[in-house]
Formats: structure tokens, sequence, C-alpha cells
């Protein structure tokens, strides 16, 4: 038996046959590892279970404060918006205005400067309206306005983080589809890993990290749910998530901003393939929680930052049903990530999902506007 900071390992087993056993894998994108322990779904399940997700939401409710119309906290009104709306969020993390909290009085009391804007933006005026049920103009055109609000904050701020909460069980407080952008005049934790890990791949490699990833992953197409022209979606071999999922341009892209016409128009027809996959699985408006990564901008748009690949994370909690989600507590918190159900089942399942959604199965295309 031999020994490594990781553990006693015993003679190695076969490919096919250490999926099936407890085992750990590295994350190159993060630089940790994950427990998979595959034999876990087998124990019976006795913890918390959800409600299930909403479905009777009005179409369109007055009192919501993001719809057309609305009477929003702040004391604005909203427009009788048709498609997009973007408006500054009424309680914003982060301000442009922030004090300078000055020099650290000591190494371990250190603190910096955070400054930046958030802002709201509604996908559709419908309320019951979310991004698969959408139709492709509508979600071309929510891609678009992303696509503009990046390259305008962008121009300012170091990172623009965007990202979509969907579902109470994942913390969104408001049902109507919509997504968050927060600007900063700093790099976030994430951010500052994946640079990381990224430039030191190039180095090493000669080769941008996720692009040799997405090549592998299409060659081996075990973890392969989705692909087109322009994109692929897999389960990536390090998911901590049940039924995590990374969207990678075939091409090298380091930002949003830089997608061609052909790629974004490629963009809305996986996305909705996914999402629509993802809300069949248990035939519920699937929650999960999502966001771009891309090279940093601001005063980093004049650097080398070859190292980078545009990607998103989907991270849905859902494990074994529509009211039993993944926790990350106990040994997530205290040791590493931890997963029952491998990467190459997760993907094997979602590979065999109908892209048709539920909602409209019985009732063609004429129910999406």
């Amino acid at each position: 038996m031999r020994c490594s900071r990781y553990g006693a390992f015993s003679v190695p087993l076969s490919l096919p046959e250490y999926k099936e056993h407890q085992h750990i894998r590295y994350n190159p994108l993060r630089d940790d590892w994950v427990l998979v322990s595959a034999h876990r779904m087998k124990r019976p399940w006795q913890g918390q279970v959800e409600k299930p997700s909403e479905e009777n939401i009005p179409r369109h409710d007055l009192t919501n404060p993001l719809c057309p119309g609305a009477l929003r906290a702040g004391g604005e009104i909203n427009p009788d918006y048709e498609g997009t709306f973007l408006f500054e969020n009424d309680f914003p993390a982060l301000q442009p205005d922030a004090p300078d909290p000055g020099p650290s009085e000591h190494p371990l009391l250190q603190a910096k400067s955070a400054r930046g804007v958030c802002q709201v933006m509604c996908f559709h005026p419908w309320s019951d309206v979310t991004l698969p049920l959408m139709s492709s103009p509508e979600v071309r055109a929510v891609i678009d306005k992303l696509t503009e609000i990046m390259k305008d904050l962008g121009a300012t701020y170091p990172w623009v983080q965007i990202f979509e909460n969907k579902g109470a069980m994942m913390g969104c407080s408001n049902p109507h589809p919509h997504c968050q952008i927060w600007a900063s005049n700093f790099l976030p934790n994430e951010a500052q890993i994946e640079d990381r890990t990224q430039r030191a791949y190039l180095r090493e490699h000669g080769i941008p990290m996720l692009v040799e990833y997405g090549r592998l992953e299409e060659e081996r197409k075990e973890r392969l749910v989705l692909a087109n022209e322009h994109w692929l979606v897999l389960v990536p071999y390090w998911a901590v998530w049940p039924f995590q999922t990374l969207l990678l341009p075939r091409r090298h892209v380091t930002r949003l901003q830089d997608l061609t016409n052909e790629e974004r128009d490629s963009l809305v027809s996986i996305m909705k393939r996914l999402l629509c996959k993802y809300d069949n699985m248990f035939e519920i408006s699937f929650p999960y929680s999502m966001g771009w990564h891309g090279a940093p901008t601001g005063c980093h748009l004049s650097e080398d930052c070859s190292h980078w690949q545009l990607h998103a994370h989907y991270f849905p909690p859902l494990l074994r049903s529509a009211t039993v989600r993944k926790f990350m507590v106990g040994y997530e918190m205290l040791g590493q990530a931890q997963r029952d159900l491998t990467a190459e089942q997760a993907a094997e399942r979602l590979r065999n999902i109908p892209e048709e959604h539920y909602k409209l199965r019985d009732q063609g295309p004429s129910s999406v506007k």
C-alpha cells in the first residue's frame, strides 16, 4: 500500500471499476478535489423533503415588483416592457461610491475597497415563461442584451458577473424570469482561482485548459450531454452538484462579447435544449444557479488573457426527485465536496431525457409566445 497527501491507496482499479467505487477526482479549474461515492445512492432517504416548485404562477401581477407596470421597493414604477428590462437593483450588494476602509491594522484583519454596481434584468414580461419556454428570438434578445451589458460595464470594471438563481430552492426570491449582473472593482474568489489555474495550464501545456478539455470530452463522449456546431454541454469529470453541467464554445473565445452572430444563434438552441432536459427530468421548473465566466475586463482588457476560455456553469441541487436535494453541509463544509452520483451516470441520464418540454407535449408550439 502506498500513501499520498490524499490518503492510502491499494492496487489501482481499472477505469470501469473505479467509477463504481468511492474515489476522489481532481478539478483542475479550481485546483481542488471531490469525493465520489456512487454506492451511497442506494441508501434510504429520511431527510428533508422540499415543497415542489410553484407551477401556477400568475402571468401578470401588479404586486410582483418585476412585472410590467408594477411598483418596486425603491419607489420606481416599471415601464410596460415587452421584451427584456434592465434596472438598478433596489438592494445592491455593491455601490459605486462606497468609502475606502483605509490601511489594514493587522495582517489577520485585512480589508480593501469594494465598489461596483448591481443590476437586474428581466427576461420576459410574463412571470410564467422561463427560458426553455421562451421562443428562440426571445432567448436571442436575452443573450444580446447580456452581451451589451457585459461590454458596457466591462469597459470600467475588472469583473462583471452574470448569474441566474432559478427557483426558491436556490434562493430566488421572485419567480419572474430574471438574472442579476454584479460588476466589481475587484476579482472575486472564483475568478481569481480560475485565472490562476488556466494561466498555469497554458504555461505548462501550451493550450488553454478548457479548450483542450472540451475536445477531450467530445472525443470520449461518456460525459457529453449535448453538442451543436458551436457549443458543447457536458457534465464535468469533477462535477460536485448531481446534474451539474458545463457549457463550452468549441472555438477559443475569451469573453461573451467575442461571440459571432452564428455562435449566439447556436447558443440559443443549445441553452433551450439543455433547460428543457432539466425541466423534463422531474417535470417541474428545474431549480439551479448558473453563471458566465470569461476573461477579466476593465484594466485587464489590454492584457493577454488567452489562457481564458468563456464558459457557463449550471449548478442544479436536485438529486433523487423533485423534492429531494443535495445539501452541501458537514463533510462538504469541513472536508471537501462529495457527490453520490458519478458524472458519467448523470450525463447518461441527461442524454436520455427528451428535449421537447413537458408542458408543450400536448399543446403544440402555439403555447410559446
